[in-house]
């Protein structure tokens, strides 16, 4: 049996670079979910990624399934990256390691598209209580597994304003991503506004 998470650590490490700080969160019934963070510099200003560690250990389970697969399902790990300096995005470490969390809790499979809400602000103070779930490949590219497991997957998370998280549920997330770019959304911007939704 693969030991998944040290392969994963290693693709995060050769993607982002050495992580700065990680921290660890357990829950009731569910493996340790680490939370590693990244800085880095580029032109338009610094950047800090957070990225779960953890969730990739056991695939996902689909709920509707009478008894999960031990090591066939899709496989994931999460990302979410802001621009430093802004906002006490460090207290993001425990909703993050919930989010990756609920896989094993809730039954749910993490896919692009969906939405994942906390119920509370993502960092003391953040207009965001939920996020969106993008498509992976771009910042971390896939880690293939030897068969038969599943290629653990990379999932960029957009931070969702209240009002976006609506508008998301009724157009989808297509929809929301293209209304972003319209407008030229900063999503790393920890502090943003909610996008013109009229």
């Amino acid at each position: 049996m693969t030991d998944v998470l040290p392969l994963v650590e290693a693709r995060l490490r050769s993607a982002l670079g050495e992580p700065d700080a990680r921290a660890g969160v357990t829950f009731l019934g569910t493996d340790r979910i680490e939370v590693l963070r990244f800085h880095a510099s580029g032109q338009d200003g610094s950047v800090v990624r957070y990225a779960t560690l953890g969730m990739s250990a056991q695939p996902m389970a689909d709920p509707t399934a009478v008894l999960a697969h031990p090591v066939e399902g899709p496989r994931a790990e999460l990302v979410l990256s802001v621009r430093a300096g802004l906002a006490d995005t460090d207290k993001v470490l425990r909703p993050l390691a919930v989010l990756a969390a609920s896989p094993q809790v809730e039954g749910v499979v993490l896919a692009p598209g969906a939405s994942l809400d906390l119920g509370k602000p993502l960092w003391p103070g953040a207009p965001f209580t939920s996020v969106l779930v993008a498509e992976p490949g771009g910042l971390v590219a896939d880690l293939e597994l030897d068969a038969p497991l599943d290629p653990v997957r990379f999932l960029p998370l957009l931070p969702m304003t209240p009002n976006e998280a609506a508008w998301k549920r009724v157009h989808g997330g297509q929809a929301l991503q293209e209304r972003w770019l319209t407008h030229g959304t900063d999503l790393r911007d920890p502090a943003r506004g909610s996008v013109p939704l009229g």
